[in-house]
């Protein structure tokens, strides 16, 4: 199929690509949030006195390395722990950094820094969820994971 057939025959309405991109988006969810949310409590915690912009920078690190960390034990199951381990690093980066990234950015307009809060914590996470969905969804289309 060329790239004009592939562009025309795109759209958005596939309930199926929509249901594996928000369970992969979920999973994602899960790993980020151990690593991002994490660091935050710890400083949070500790009482050390860091920037912002220095705890959420590190979050966002600690929340991709745990996501692909928790992504390796999951595909483990499916094949050898070093192919686990290339394809969960080989997971888009732009999905995980643009998750982190919103979720760190609600974290801070809402409270006002890097804090962790009953309130802010479903609002995190509905940013995190939602912000790289939609990449999520084109990816498994434009690489015919489903939907075919």
């Amino acid at each position: 199929m060329s790239k004009s057939e592939l562009t025309a025959a795109f759209h958005w309405r596939c309930r199926h690509t929509w249901r594996t991109a928000s369970y992969n988006t979920l999973w994602c969810l899960i790993g980020c949030s151990i690593g991002d949310m994490g660091t935050i409590l710890f400083f949070q915690l500790s009482g050390i006195d860091w920037p912002v912009i220095a705890i959420m920078s590190l979050a966002i690190i600690n929340g991709l390395i745990t996501s692909i960390m928790l992504e390796t034990v999951i595909l483990s199951r499916q094949m050898a722990l070093k192919a686990a381990f290339q394809t969960a690093i080989g997971m888009s980066l732009i999905s995980m950094v643009s998750m982190e990234t919103a979720m760190n950015l609600v974290d801070y307009w809402v409270t006002g820094g890097a804090k962790l809060t009953l309130s802010v914590l479903p609002l995190m996470w509905a940013a995190g969820f939602v912000t790289p969905l939609p990449y999520n969804y084109w990816r498994l289309k434009k690489y015919g994971k489903a939907c075919h």
